[in-house]
């Protein structure tokens, strides 16, 4: 992961926002007080909070485990008329 300075982050903001955006790679942002901070794009960001929401579901991670051996053959076609 690349690392910048804050001073370094606060003169090259907008290209460094471009630059998580364009290649989904987190930066870390340093400072001298120890206290570093991370920024990744928005996108990524989202990826992660539903990722944690979907975990949080108990039996959520199991049953898609599960679907994913399941063959595809053996896979429903999808409805959208059918009830859930």
């Amino acid at each position: 992961m690349t690392a910048i300075s804050v001073t370094k982050a606060r003169e090259n903001i907008y290209q460094i926002l471009s630059d998580v955006n364009s290649s989904s790679q987190p930066i870390t942002i340093t400072n001298n007080r120890g206290k570093n901070g991370v920024l990744i794009s928005e996108d990524d960001w989202n990826a992660i909070q539903e990722t944690l929401y979907l975990n949080s579901i108990p039996g959520m991670a199991e049953s898609i485990l599960k679907a994913g051996k399941e063959p595809l053959e053996e896979c429903s076609i999808y409805n959208p008329d059918e009830e859930w």
